[in-house]
């Protein structure tokens, strides 16, 4: 075996955690705007406590889903290669989205 053979190629990341950044940040966006119209719903017309309550679960929801969302963008942006996403982490993400997306249909409906 050659020298240049046993070396392991570097990793070239490209654009791609750039590209993970930016979708993190549509998310939030979604979530935000998912948020908003929750708070809008929930407001409009006959305010009931219910309504009040469901509302402040999905500002709570979305916050917890942001401090989720800004400490990933935090890693990915302070190393060329960052670390795996935790698999706690993922699924705590995907229960925040499921519930305010939950939230926000009650509210609708």
């Amino acid at each position: 075996m050659s020298a240049g053979a046993a070396a392991e190629p570097v990793r070239d990341p490209g654009l791609q955690p750039e590209r993970t950044r930016l979708a993190w940040r549509r998310t939030t966006l979604s979530a935000a705007v998912a948020a908003v119209l929750a708070v809008k719903s929930a407001l409009h017309g006959s305010v009931s406590v219910a309504s009040i309550v469901v509302c402040a679960l999905c500002c709570g929801l979305w916050l917890g889903f942001l401090a989720l969302a800004h400490r990933r963008i935090g890693v990915l942006a302070s190393s060329v290669e960052p670390a795996a996403l935790a698999p706690r982490v993922a699924t705590a993400t995907v229960l925040f989205t499921v519930a305010l997306a939950a939230c926000g249909t009650a509210l609708v409906l």
